[in-house]
C-alpha cells in the first residue's frame, strides 16, 4: 500500500471511529442521566465481566488472522488467507460455545464474579452475544488483513448507532437503576446480532470462503495465545478491580454498598472513558498500519519497517500532546457539563497525565505484535498489571478511589518504557527519544497555560468555559508544536491544493 493510501485509509477509519466514539460518549451521558450513577455502576460491572469472557475467547484471534493474511499476501498464497479465517472461526467457536452453555446452566456457581449480585441475570442476557461477536471479531480481522477498511468502519459505526438508539428508547422512563441497566444490556445484544449478520454477508459477498483450517490452526494458536492472554489479563484485572475497589471503599472508607458502587461508576463509568478518548484515534492508526507493517516485516523491508514504527509512535505521542493539556485544564467543567458531576471532572483532571504513557503503550503493543513479539508484550503487561493491583490494595485506604488512577498510571508507564526499549532493540535506527522528551515539555507548558487561562472563566457556565477555552488551548499547543518543528502544515496544504483542483 502506498503512503498516500495509508494516510487516506487511516483518515477514513479515524473519521468513522471518531463518529462512533462520539455516539458512544453521547450514549454514556444519556445513560447517566436516565439510570444514574448506580445504574451505570451495575451496567459497567456486567460489561466488565463479559469483556473477560469475550477477551478470553477471541481477542488475540482477529489481530493474528490479520497478520497471517498479511504474511500470505506477501507470499501470494490465497488459500492460506481463507484457511486463516476458517481457523479463527473454528477456534472461537470451540471456546465460546462450551463457555456459554456452562454459564447458562450453572450460573449460580459464578455469582462470585460480580461485586453486585444483581448483575448476574443481566450477564446471562448477553451470553448469546459472546458467540456472535467472537465470530464477528474473526471476520473483522479478515477485513484488516485484506485492507478493506471501509466495510469494517461502516459495520462498526452502524453497530454502535443501533446500540445507542435502541438503548435510549429502552431506558427512557425506566423506574429503577436495575431495569435501566437491563434494558441497556438488551440493546448491546441486539447490536452484536447486527454486526454478526452484516460482517458474514460482506465476507462471502466479496469472495470469502471457508476451507480446511488445518494448515493455519497451529500458527494461529501460537501467535494468538500470548495476545489473548495479555488482553484477558487486562479484562481480568478490570474485573478484579471491579470487585476489590467497591469492597475496599466499604471496608476502609465506611461507605455503604450503594455508595461504593456509585463512586466506582463515577470513576470507571464516567471519568475513565474521557481519559480513554484517544483510543479511537490510536486504534484507527493501528488498524491501518498493522497489516502494512507485517507485510514489510515478513518481506524483509527493514527501512519500511523502521519508517512505519517511527511514524506510528510519534503519531501516538502527538495525539496525547494535543489532548492531555485540554483535559487537565477543562476536567471539572467537562464533568459538570457531561454528567452534572464535579467529582468525575476532578478525576479527569488528575488522571489526564495517564494519557501520554497510555497512548504510547497502546500503539507500541500493536507495532510489536505485528513484529511477532506477542510473548514479550504479555510479560510487560503482567508487570504493569501487578503494579496496578499493588496500588489499589495498598493506597485505597489513604486516597480512596484515586488508588485506581495511580494504578493505571503505573501500569501504562511501566509498559510504555519496556515497549520502547524493545522497539529500539528491534529497530536500532528508529528515532523517537528526542521527540518524546520535547513532547513532555510541551505538555507541561500547555497544562500551565491552560490552567491559568481557564481560571479566568471559572464564574461562567461549564459549557461556556468549554467553548471558549477549547480552541484557545488547542491553538496554543499546536503553535508550540509548530514552533518546535514537531508539526508540519504540508498535509493541510496538500488537501487545500487538491480541493482547488
Amino acid at each position: 500500500m502506498k503512503k498516500n493510501n495509508i494516510y487516506r485509509s487511516a483518515a477514513q477509519v479515524t473519521v468513522f471511529s471518531t463518529i462512533e466514539k462520539g455516539l458512544s460518549f453521547f450514549y454514556r451521558i444519556i445513560l447517566t442521566r436516565f439510570i444514574g450513577a448506580e445504574g451505570i455502576g451495575i451496567y459497567q460491572l456486567c460489561l466488565t465481566v463479559f469483556a473477560v469472557f469475550l477477551t478470553m475467547s477471541s481477542s488475540g484471534v482477529p489481530v493474528t488472522v490479520s497478520r497471517l493474511m498479511a504474511k500470505s499476501n506477501a507470499q501470494g498464497d490465497i488459500k492460506s488467507k481463507h484457511a486463516a479465517v476458517t481457523a479463527g472461526i473454528v477456534l472461537t467457536l470451540a471456546v465460546t460455545v462450551p463457555v456459554a452453555l456452562i454459564m447458562l446452566f450453572a450460573k449460580n456457581a459464578f455469582s462470585f464474579l460480580f461485586a453486585d449480585k444483581r448483575c448476574l441475570n443481566l450477564f446471562i442476557i448477553l451470553l448469546p452475544g459472546l458467540i456472535l461477536t467472537s465470530v464477528y471479531a474473526v471476520i473483522r480481522g479478515s477485513f484488516w488483513g485484506n485492507k478493506q477498511f471501509l466495510p469494517y468502519s461502516v459495520i462498526e459505526l452502524l453497530e454502535d448507532a443501533l446500540m445507542v438508539f435502541l438503548g435510549i428508547a429502552l431506558v427512557y422512563g425506566v423506574s429503577d437503576p436495575v431495569s435501566g441497566a437491563q434494558n441497556a444490556i438488551i440493546a448491546v445484544l441486539i447490536s452484536y446480532i447486527f454486526s454478526f449478520c452484516a460482517s458474514l454477508f460482506w465476507y462471502f459477498k466479496k469472495g470469502g470462503r471457508l476451507v480446511s483450517p488445518k494448515e493455519q490452526l497451529k500458527p494461529l494458536i501460537s501467535s494468538s495465545v500470548p495476545i489473548t492472554a495479555m488482553r484477558t489479563s487486562t479484562s481480568l484485572l478490570n474485573s478484579v478491580v471491579a470487585v476489590l475497589l467497591p469492597a475496599l471503599l466499604m471496608g476502609f472508607c465506611g461507605m455503604s454498598s450503594s455508595e461504593a458502587i456509585s463512586l466506582y461508576g463515577i470513576c470507571v463509568g464516567m471519568a475513565v472513558p474521557i481519559i480513554f478518548i484517544p483510543n479511537s484515534l490510536i486504534g484507527s492508526i493501528a488498524v491501518v498500519v498493522a497489516p502494512e507493517l507485517s507485510e514489510n516485516y515478513y518481506s524483509g523491508k527493514t527501512k519500511a519497517v523502521t519508517y512505519d514504527v517511527e511514524k506510528s509512535v510519534k503519531a501516538a505521542i502527538f495525539i496525547s500532546v494535543l489532548l492531555l493539556p485540554l483535559l487537565f485544564a477543562l476536567g471539572r467543567p467537562l464533568g459538570e457539563f457531561l454528567y452534572g458531576n464535579e467529582l468525575s471532572g476532578d478525576i479527569v483532571r488528575y488522571a489526564s497525565f495517564i494519557m501520554l504513557p497510555m497512548c504510547i503503550t497502546m500503539m507500541t503493543n500493536t507495532v510489536l505484535n505485528s513484529m511477532n513479539c506477542e510473548k514479550r508484550t504479555l510479560i510487560y503487561f503482567l508487570i504493569g498489571g501487578a503494579a496496578m493491583l499493588i496500588s489499589v490494595l495498598g493506597l485505597t485506604k489513604f486516597i480512596g478511589v484515586y488508588s485506581y488512577i495511580v494504578g493505571l498510571a503505573l501500569n501504562f508507564t511501566v509498559c510504555a518504557a519496556l515497549n520502547l526499549k524493545l522497539l529500539k532493540q528491534k529497530c536500532p535506527t528508529v528515532k523517537f527519544g528526542r521527540y518524546t522528551l520535547i513532547s513532555a515539555a510541551v505538555i507541561a507548558v500547555s497544562c500551565l497555560f491552560g490552567s491559568l487561562f481557564s481560571n479566568l472563566f471559572t464564574d461562567f457556565k461549564p459549557f461556556v468555559q468549554i467553548v471558549i477555552c477549547t480552541p484557545v488551548q488547542l491553538l496554543f499547543t499546536a503553535l508550540a508544536l509548530y514552533a518546535l518543528e514537531m508539526m508540519t502544515l504540508k498535509p493541510f496544504k496538500k488537501l487545500l491544493a487538491r480541493g482547488k483542483t
